[in-house]
């Protein structure tokens, strides 16, 4: 890759920093776009061993790529993501691909089909771990930050994408028990 091709690429995706999320850090400011792949990065990292068969290397770079398009866009909540917001993501995400080099381009563009598709236990494992990160930063945050919706959705959210494996369901369940500690909690 040539060096502007390089960092008028970074220059772009740099936006992930910018871009804020519907959820909190401990500290009290709003969580990045890039902080959420970060740390969702680190999820797949540490998980490794309950997965020896994966493409573990694959996996991180899903988590690493999946958001991309946010640059553009900005984040969107998926309890507020419409069809139509996909879309403008998917375009987004083209344009950037469009930026780099064709072999990187179609590396990436297949690692976003094969997400989209969820037909592999990588796509399967990034997805359940994304939706857990999401919880994990809920169950973070001050419950100030939470919206009444947060009350059902963080016991809830992603269980669906956690019950391909043994490992993932249970450390689900692990995040609802603290969801709900959380919610009682609060409620004293």
């Amino acid at each position: 890759m040539e060096a502007r091709q390089f960092i008028d690429f970074l220059g772009k995706i740099e936006k992930l920093k910018c871009n804020t999320r519907h959820s909190w850090t401990t500290s009290g400011k709003q969580e990045s776009v890039a902080e959420h792949s970060w740390r969702l990065s680190v999820m797949a990292l540490l998980c490794a061993d309950e997965y020896p068969h994966l493409d573990i290397n694959k996996l991180i770079k899903m988590c690493l790529i999946h958001d991309f398009g946010e640059a553009i866009t900005g984040d969107i909540p998926s309890f507020l993501k419409t069809e139509k917001d996909e879309s403008k993501e998917e375009d987004a995400i083209n344009s950037l691909l469009a930026m780099l080099p064709e072999k990187t381009a179609v590396e990436l563009s297949a690692l976003f089909t094969e997400m989209n598709e969820m037909k592999t236990d990588e796509a399967k494992l990034f997805k359940a771990l994304d939706n857990m990160e999401a919880v994990v930063s809920h169950n973070e945050a001050d419950i100030s930050t939470w919206i009444p919706l947060e009350y059902t959705e963080n016991l809830i959210y992603g269980e669906q994408n956690c019950q391909w494996s043994e490992w993932t369901k249970n450390l689900r369940a692990q995040l609802k028990k603290d969801s709900e500690e959380k919610i009682a909690k609060e409620s004293k």
